[in-house]
């Protein structure tokens, strides 16, 4: 594989990019005929500042002003008749134009300005119609008395029972139908809660009386008996059925039969299935009313199984006596049990080049439990094509991992606890990887971790994660020759850092808040805190039994040293909804890890490191700090470069961590090649520092107050987001525009330097001759899924 000059490929991007916007913007009532007009503005007037914007939304979509991107994107790749791509161009249509006119003014009156009338007209220059609608509301309305008229006097009682915490209609509230649906959906839930099996929402209905003079209406609920009925029958739950259809959702062959309980009746056509995993998650128990919420939470939670691809609600048949008792079938239709999924990226920068390939196998139900399995597999390797590489293409890195997951729904303990299933399915998770990573002439690095952890929901919005017990063993072999080069040019931390031999075992807890909400548009707030403790229990035992220390003075456990630390990080994020597919989201992410008691040092893999595609996306993964580290501080001569060279991706790292990001997302395309195109625009800033000065060759790593901000780096950019529904594909393009590595008003590189963006001059020789390798401005960051 031959690389090529990263900026001359980042000019080319940038170009292309600039020719098709270029191309695009054309005018955009090219294709009309000599009668047509496109529809470019709307303008409302006459109607309340509260309402204005949303009755814009009552305009026929065909009547809306195209989006300019969308347009040009039909026009130049769109097929007649078809709309593979892009949207058509919206023209004047003066039948939907009235009934836009209808539908404001429908709007307008159910929104409580009864008497409003709406008028309309077009206005046309050069083919480009403005749509223009007059309103003229009229009084609002307002509720003044609410009462009720009901037949039943068990509902009639039950509803009363209810009535102030349910009722949506107040006297002097806005008259308003959203209310008026609100209250008779209330109604329908309740009698769904408490029973009323075959109740149906027409039985509520509204009779408003409008004394027109002075601007207020009474509303009346009525609610009638079922036809032919002096009452609403109530029904409570008797047996259920639960039945398996092999994957092909058919019910043919042999199939295992078995009666659970007095109420369960167990139907399984695949032979895999234990019924236990299965009824503990049905919450409509025998004897108990018809509850719609617990039906709804059976189907959630069995569906949440994640061993199901078709979890339909329970149906329910009648007894055919008098005592209004309902039979439940629950049926359902298995995933495949096995599947296997191969994952890859590709890494450029400068002359360094690398591939990233792993597979993940997946069984969904060991144990005919509904117990998940997965096995990963992953290898990455980095190659050197760089000036100081002594053979061109040589391997600079390897990094081999495997990992093994099982995953059992349901707490897993020697206490008999409750079962934790109405906000979410809770998961035993057992856990054990290994990785060994290699990096040419310096260090081979071994660790293995085991853990177990217990997930469950507090509410559906609150998760918490317990890992009572994680034990971590790494092991790092320094090549002799490296060992000395460190060790004599006085960076005996990094000895101690990546070579030496260490366990600890330890607890963790995680705590997240509106997980459930990061696919909407809403404002909402998400938070993330993690706290993981390691070694106090090994120094509490090894202080007990006097057991030896190691030469440098720290003690043993087993034969091995072993850690103790402290490490909390936080993620939290601000989402702003700014109507639409338009969002601002604002994000903060500090950490802090501190060594102490039996250790100088975090364990390598405990520490901070920044950059990459979800962090600052600027910089590469593991090239940012820690402060104001410069690689270029290792000297020059060629033991300097090899140091350099040796250490790359293994140097960069602190115990602080701060990382703040701000992004607006939109969309620029409903229907790009299958997908929804939308844009970001966002800046990233932080980096990661040492709690203390380690080396005196590199001042200012260190946290200190007056050394935060020189050392904070920034990056701007904007990218693409190409929604295929089920996953995002996602295209970033970052820009350093402070880098921390230099000092003063030299780190504002974006601007001092700008015009060596796409080509070297004196700022990118200097720093090449210093550093030995090029420094580019432009990052591309290519992933799956949204940043954050």
């Amino acid at each position: 594989m031959k690389a090529y000059n990263s900026t001359k490929g980042y000019r080319l991007t940038i170009l292309s990019i600039l020719l098709v916007f270029l191309v695009l913007g054309c005018s955009r009532t090219r294709r009309l005929t000599v009668n047509q007009a496109l529809v470019t503005k709307i303008t409302i007037k006459g109607i309340d500042k509260e309402f204005a914007e949303a009755a814009i939304n009552y305009v026929d979509k065909e009547q809306q002003p195209n989006n300019w991107l969308n347009l040009q994107l039909y026009y130049k790749f769109g097929r007649k008749g078809k709309r593979d791509i892009g949207e058509p161009p919206n023209i004047v249509d003066t039948a939907l134009v009235e009934f836009s006119r209808l539908q404001i003014q429908k709007f307008l009156r159910n929104k409580g300005y009864l008497k409003a009338t709406v008028t309309d007209s077009i206005k046309v220059k050069n083919k480009k119609a403005e749509l223009i609608f007059y309103a003229s509301e009229g009084p609002m309305f307002k509720f003044r008395n609410f009462t009720d008229s009901i037949a039943d006097k068990k509902v009639r009682a039950l509803f009363h029972q209810y009535r102030g915490v349910n009722l949506h209609i107040k006297p002097g509230q806005r008259y308003d139908t959203d209310s008026l649906s609100a209250e008779r959906d209330e109604v329908y839930l309740l009698m769904k809660r408490n029973g009323y099996y075959d109740f149906l929402r027409q039985y509520v209905t509204f009779d408003s009386d409008t004394t027109y003079g002075s601007g207020v209406t009474d509303v009346k609920m009525i609610l009638i008996n079922p036809p032919g009925r002096a009452s609403h029958a109530v029904y409570r739950i008797n047996n259920t059925t639960i039945t398996v259809s092999n994957s092909a959702g058919r019910i043919t062959g042999k199939a295992d039969t078995l009666k659970v309980d007095s109420q369960f009746k167990f139907v399984d056509y695949t032979h895999k299935f234990e019924p236990r995993i299965i009824t503990i998650y049905d919450f409509q128990k025998k004897g108990d009313l018809y509850n719609i919420d617990k039906q709804t939470l059976t189907t959630s939670r069995l569906a949440e199984l994640n061993v199901f691809r078709n979890v339909p609600n329970p149906t329910y048949e009648k007894l055919p006596d008098s005592t209004n008792r309902l039979n439940t079938h629950i049926d359902m239709v298995p995933l495949k049990q096995m599947s296997d999924r191969v994952e890859g990226e590709f890494l450029f920068n400068g002359g360094r080049y690398g591939f990233d390939v792993g597979n993940t196998f997946t069984d969904r139900n060991i144990f005919k439990t509904a117990t998940i399995l997965q096995l990963k597999l992953d290898y990455s390797t980095l190659f050197d094509n760089g000036r100081n590489s002594t053979i061109s293409g040589a391997v600079e890195n390897q990094e081999f991992k495997i990992g093994a997951t099982v995953s059992y729904p349901q707490i897993l303990t020697p206490f008999d606890l409750p079962i934790l299933g109405k906000y979410g399915v809770p998961h035993t998770i057992f856990s054990s990887n290994y990785s060994l990573f290699f990096q040419k002439g310096l260090v081979e690095r071994e660790s293995f971790d085991n853990a177990i952890s217990y997930e469950f929901a507090e509410t559906s919005d609150k998760i918490h994660t317990v890992t009572p017990i994680n034990i971590e063993f790494s092991k790092g072999i320094i090549d002799p020759t490296a060992r000395k080069r460190l060790t004599d040019s006085g960076y005996y931390s990094y000895v101690y850092l990546i070579g030496r031999t260490i366990f600890t075992s330890g607890s963790q807890y995680t705590y997240q808040l509106n997980a459930n909400r990061l696919n909407s548009y809403k404002n909402f707030i998400y938070f993330r805190g993690s706290l993981d403790v390691g070694g106090n229990t090994l120094a509490l035992l090894s202080n007990i039994f006097n057991t030896p220390r190691d030469s440098s003075g720290y003690r043993t456990f087993f034969g091995y040293t072993f850690a103790q630390y402290t490490k909390a990080e936080v993620d939290v994020r601000f989402y702003k909804s700014l109507g639409g597919d338009r969002q601002f989201i604002l994000r903060f992410n500090p950490g802090l890890g501190v060594p102490y008691g039996n250790s100088s040092q975090l364990i390598f893999e405990k520490n901070f490191y920044t950059g990459g595609a979800n962090d600052i996306r600027a910089w590469l993964p593991r090239t940012l700090g820690p402060g104001r580290f410069n690689r270029a501080e290792y000297g020059v001569g060629a033991s300097a470069d090899t140091l350099r060279n040796q250490l790359k991706y293994l140097d960069q790292y602190g115990e602080v961590k701060f990382v703040m990001n701000a992004e607006y997302r939109y969309k620029l395309v409903d229907n790009f090649f299958g997908s929804a195109l939308k844009g970001a625009v966002f800046m990233d800033a932080g980096n990661v520092w040492r709690l203390h000065k380690q080396q005196p060759q590199f001042p200012n790593e260190e946290i200190r107050l007056d050394n935060i901000w020189p050392s904070t780096a920034i990056g701007i950019g904007t990218g693409f987001r190409f929604d295929l529904g089920f996953f995002v594909f996602r295209l970033d393009a970052a820009l350093k525009f402070k880098d921390p590595q230099f000092s003063g008003s030299d780190q504002w590189v974006l601007i001092d330097h700008f015009n060596e963006l796409f080509h070297a001059g004196p700022f990118k020789t200097a720093y090449l001759n210093a550093n030995g390798e090029s420094y580019n401005f432009l990052q591309l960051n290519f992933g799956v899924g949204m940043p954050f």
